[in-house]
């Protein structure tokens, strides 16, 4: 009997190509969304350490964020979207967003960011 059985079945065959092309779709779809994240959030470190050790002004900060995201060309944030706050001695950059992305018909992935940098 063992010597009949040998591989997968074209059925079970294709249901794991179905399944790994339904990820990969999935992966396909992010992936864009995560690249503008990390654009998002090395510009926002990058603009902290511009202001390092400086006394860091709100309205100095906001226009290099601003700068950095023509620069940059960051969709889905804008510069205004981010929260610049002082705090004591230093300032916070903060952004939190959703951004939702159409996977299939009526179906949507969506994704949840949260970015806190501190300038001392």
């Amino acid at each position: 009997m063992r010597h009949r059985q040998q591989g997968i079945t074209l059925i079970g065959l294709l249901l794991i190509l179905s399944l790994v092309g339904v990820l990969g779709y999935g992966g396909i779809r992010l992936v864009p969304v995560y690249l503008n994240y990390i654009k998002i959030s090395r510009t926002m470190e990058q603009v902290a350490k511009e202001f390092k050790g400086d006394n860091p002004d709100p309205v100095r900060i906001r226009v290099s964020l601003e700068r950095h995201w023509t620069i940059e060309d960051i969709a889905e944030v804008t510069a205004k979207d981010i929260e610049v706050k002082k705090d004591g001695d230093s300032v916070v950059l903060h952004t939190g967003y959703d951004h939702t992305v159409p996977y299939m018909g009526n179906v949507s992935l969506t994704v949840s960011f949260d970015k806190t940098v501190t300038v001392e």
